[in-house]
């Protein structure tokens, strides 16, 4: 397959510049760095709010000193995701490769998510040849695992009367408004138990799933390890003694679970009959995940006896828990194609040392009361099962402003350079313009971005050909509003 060109150059040459800093979520340190000297190299008005939300200032171009001041934002931090568990992202660059038409990663998440809306800021900061009015480039950190950076930026920090969101992951669609969502957080104490005499133990483990966006992909039916793993415990806990020795499963809370483990106890007369079921369970969950799961792994294999495992009380009202959550979508919207309101289980670990199972959930919903009902579910959930529960303050959605502007100039500009009308549509993940909303009422928004597939995850992909057309209406839209 051949390559194709990287266009615009500039962009992707500030794109490698941006995966050579490491950002993880919530240590952003050096990002932040990197990006105030960019700044000040540039001579521009460069400032950091008090949590590290960083602004970079450009005049406007001769003859456009009228225009309305646009303000361009994205967020610095990247979802850390290995396809292997030993990458370094506090130290090490994302290395890159293209794939046809495609840029790649690897063994890493590309950190095109939302590292390429950075480059294109940057271009625009950088460039001398570009027709624009005043425009403010906005860099907030923590958007993957909070929002936090958008939580704690004070009104005044941006002055513009129109924002571009580029955190958006389809060309050709416009996004208008975003769901709203909080984390729910259970913990279980557990109690060690002494091993019994005559156990077979096996480590079950499901790898090489699919993942994902655990708002935007969570209507692919793409399977949860963590859902997997607690299925095929609560049916083998009903046939049989079992006793729960570890259950490692999932990542962030943002990202449909890939993979996990779980060590179990069963009695040494029933190993023949625990590997005839999980090669059962393996073709059920082949078949059933045939077409988004086709890479999926189940692997049974014998392991050394522990010297203490949880005690049977905490491990079977843990597993009913799990077994009986929601997870995935549970309503779509009324009036759109578009899911409403979903929750997504997203981690479960067993902490030795403190002798906790701390399990993580995401909730997502457009309407609060839905979203809160949701939450409730989950709360409910573990409640019963004796498990201490959080449930978080969450972060607001974002409505769709019918009198906009912005979109009005966007949507003219897309049909004006590529002759078709672009998608105008919401997302079922948070944007940081919903905290917008909340501090900047008068903001006009919008948000878009060139395509990319498998976020969140070491499958991270970016269409090239793309990322032009997205820089080509940028720009109209900034010569034209």
């Amino acid at each position: 397959m051949n390559k194709v060109e990287l266009k615009p150059t500039t962009i992707f040459e500030c794109f490698a510049e941006v995966n050579k800093v490491p950002r993880p979520s919530k240590r952003e340190e050096k990002m932040i760095e990197f990006l105030l000297q960019f700044g000040k190299t540039l001579g521009l008005d460069t400032q950091r709010d008090e949590c590290g939300n960083v602004i970079i200032r450009k005049p406007a171009t001769a003859g456009m000193e009228g225009k309305p001041t646009v303000i361009l934002q994205s967020h610095m931090d990247m979802v850390c995701e290995p396809s292997d568990g030993s990458f370094d992202f506090e130290n090490l660059p994302i290395e890159t490769y293209v794939d046809g038409e495609w840029m790649r990663a690897k063994g890493t998440t590309l950190g095109a998510d939302d590292g390429i809306g950075i480059a294109m800021e940057m271009a625009l900061l950088k460039s001398t040849d570009i027709e624009h009015g005043p425009i403010e480039c906005v860099f907030t950190r923590d958007e993957e695992t909070g929002l936090t950076g958008a939580e704690a930026m004070k009104p005044g920090f941006m002055s513009g009367q129109y924002l571009i969101n580029l955190d958006s992951e389809d060309e050709g669609q416009i996004f208008v408004s975003c769901a709203g969502g909080c984390r729910t957080t259970a913990t279980f104490h557990y109690e060690p138990q002494a091993v019994p005499e005559g156990m077979f133990f096996a480590r079950l483990s499901i790898a090489g799933l699919t993942g994902g966006h655990s708002g935007d992909d969570i209507n692919k039916k793409r399977a949860n390890a963590n859902k997997l793993l607690i299925r095929f415990l609560y049916q083998t806990m009903k046939q049989t003694e079992l006793h729960l020795v570890d259950l490692q499963s999932g990542g962030l809370h943002n990202a449909i679970p890939r993979e996990g483990y779980a060590v179990i106890a069963v009695p040494r007369a029933w190993k023949e009959q625990l590997a005839i079921n999980w090669n059962i369970y393996r073709s059920e969950v082949e078949q059933e995940y045939e077409v988004t799961e086709p890479k999926v792994v189940l692997d049974l294999e014998s392991c050394d006896a522990p010297s203490t495992m949880i005690d049977d009380a905490t491990a079977h009202r843990l597993i009913m828990a799990c077994q009986a959550v929601d997870n995935g979508v549970y309503a779509m919207c009324q009036s759109i194609k578009l899911v409403e309101t979903s929750s997504n289980l997203a981690s479960i670990r067993v902490d030795s040392d403190t002798h906790t199972i701390n399990i993580n959930s995401s909730q997502r919903s457009s309407l609060l009361s839905a979203r809160r009902n949701m939450s409730d579910t989950i709360e409910a959930c573990f409640q019963l099962a004796g498990a201490e529960v959080n449930v978080g303050e969450g972060y607001p959605g974002w409505a769709m402003n019918p009198n906009s502007r912005l979109l009005s100039v966007a949507t003219e500009q897309y049909c004006n350079l590529f002759g078709k009308e672009p998608i105008v549509r919401g997302i079922h993940a948070g944007l940081e313009c919903g905290l917008f909303s909340e501090k900047y009422p008068h903001l006009d928004m919008v948000s878009f971005g060139p395509t990319l597939r498998g976020v969140h995850s070491p499958d991270e992909k970016l269409h090239i050909p793309t990322v032009q057309m997205v820089w080509d209406h940028l720009l109209a839209i900034l010569k034209n509003i």
